[in-house]
C-alpha cells in the first residue's frame, strides 16, 4: 500500500471513528497540548483526563504553571508516576516564561531544546496546536509501522529506531496533519492495540505484512528482559504526640525526586540510634506495620515499615530544612509518592483518638 492509501484510508477511518472531544483537542493551543503529551508519555488516556482536567483548572497557562510552587506542581501529579515529567514540566514552563516570552517556540529545533521534550514530543505539539508537518513516533505509532511494515528487532535499537523514524516521515501527509498524527494515535489505542488487535476493523489491514503473516502480536519485537533485581528498604512512620507523621523532602534527582517521603533507613539499622542521630528524636518502641512491594521500571523495591512515637516534636524540625510534621487528616498540596500517600491515607483511616503506633 502506498503512503498516499495509507493516509487517505486512515484519514477517513479517523473522520467516522476517531477520538475528537479529548480536554486537549478543545482549544488546541500549544501549552494545552504540550501538558497532554507529557502525561500521555507511558499512561493510558482514561487515567491522564482527570489528571489533565485538574492540572488545566488549576495552571490555565503557561506562566501560572511556571510561577507555581514545585510541591504543588508535584501534589497535583501524585499518582501519575514517572515524577521526573512533572520536574521538566515545571522547569520547561520556566524557561518558556524566562527566554521565549512566555510564549512556545514554534520551531521544532528550539523546542527539543526544552527539558522533557524529545523530537516525538515536539512533532505531535507543533502538529496537533499549529498544523505543522512533523512525523512522531510514540508507542502508539512505534506499533502500527512495525506491524503494518513487519519491521523485526526491537525498536529501541539505533538502527530500528532510525528506521521507523524514516518509515514515519515518508508515510506523514503534508496537508491535514494535525489529523493524521491524531489519527494513527488514535489507531494505535484502540484498534491496532498491544494485545488482541481488532485487524477486522483496522481500514489499513489490507496493506498490513503482519497481518498477512498472521503474527501481528509478534511485533514490535519485545525488548530482552532480564529478571528485575529485588531492593529492599525501611521506611520509618514516626508520630509527634500530636498524632502528625514526618516527612522528609528527597533530593531533587533521582528516585522520587523532589517528592515528600517517610524517612527511610537501610535494613538491619538500629532505629532508636538513627533517629537519635541523623534526626534528634528520641522514639519508643517499633512496631511493625504490612510491608509493601513498589514496582519501577528496573527493579522491584520491598518495603519495611516500621512505626513508632516520637518522645516529643521538638527537635528543630524545620520545612526549610526539608523535614515537616504532616497531619494525615488534614492534608496540604504537597508532592506524595505512591506507596508514601498509600501508607499515609492507612494512617489517617484510624478514627480518631485511637493510636496507630506501638
Amino acid at each position: 500500500m502506498s503512503p498516499a492509501a495509507f493516509q487517505r484510508r486512515l484519514l477517513a477511518w479517523f473522520d467516522r471513528h476517531g477520538r475528537h472531544d479529548l480536554p486537549w483537542q478543545r482549544n488546541p493551543t500549544p501549552y494545552r497540548v504540550w501538558v497532554s503529551e507529557i502525561m500521555l508519555q507511558q499512561t493510558q488516556v482514561k487515567t491522564v483526563i482527570p489528571y489533565y482536567q485538574r492540572f488545566m483548572k488549576r495552571f490555565r497557562g503557561v506562566r501560572a504553571l511556571a510561577d507555581a510552587p514545585l510541591d504543588e506542581v508535584l501534589h497535583l501529579w501524585t499518582g501519575l508516576g514517572y515524577y521526573a515529567r512533572a520536574r521538566n514540566l515545571h522547569r520547561a514552563a520556566q524557561l518558556v516564561r524566562d527566554e521565549h516570552g512566555g510564549r512556545f517556540p514554534r520551531d521544532i529545533d528550539a523546542l527539543t531544546t526544552l527539558p522533557g521534550i524529545g523530537r516525538s514530543t515536539a512533532g505531535a505539539i507543533l502538529a496537533l496546536s499549529a498544523g505543522q508537518r512533523h512525523a512522531i513516533l510514540d508507542g502508539n505509532v512505534k506499533r502500527v509501522l512495525t506491524r503494518f511494515h513487519a519491521v523485526d528487532g526491537w525498536p529501541g535499537e539505533t538502527a530500528i529506531t532510525r528506521e521507523l523514524w524514516a518509515l514515519s516521515e515518508r508515510f506523514t501527509p503534508a496537508r491535514r496533519c494535525a489529523d493524521y498524527t491524531q489519527a494513527i494515535m488514535d489507531l494505535g489505542a484502540t484498534v491496532c492495540t498491544r494485545a488482541r488487535p481488532v485487524c477486522e476493523t483496522c481500514p489499513v489491514a489490507a496493506g498490513c505484512r503482519a497481518r498477512e503473516q498472521g503474527n501481528p502480536e509478534a511485533y514490535p519485537t519485545p525488548k530482552p528482559r532480564a529478571a528485575l533485581p529485588v531492593r529492599e528498604t525501611v521506611m520509618l512512620v514516626l508520630e509527634d504526640p500530636q498524632g502528625r507523621v514526618l516527612l522528609e523532602r528527597r533530593p531533587p534527582a533521582g528516585l522520587w525526586g523532589g517528592l515528600w517521603s517517610l524517612p527511610e533507613c537501610a535494613p538491619g539499622t538500629d532505629v532508636h540510634a538513627w533517629c537519635r542521630e541523623r534526626l534528634g528524636l528520641a522514639v519508643g518502641e517499633c512496631g511493625e506495620r504490612p510491608g509493601l512491594r513498589h514496582t519501577f521500571s528496573h527493579f522491584h523495591l520491598d518495603i519495611r515499615v516500621l512505626h513508632a512515637r516520637a518522645e516529643s516534636a521538638d527537635s528543630g524540625v524545620m520545612e526549610a530544612d526539608g523535614r515537616v510534621w504532616y497531619n494525615t487528616r488534614r492534608p496540604d498540596a504537597r508532592g506524595l509518592s505512591a506507596p508514601v500517600k498509600r501508607l499515609l491515607d492507612d494512617l489517617a483511616a484510624v478514627p480518631a483518638g485511637a493510636s496507630a503506633a506501638p
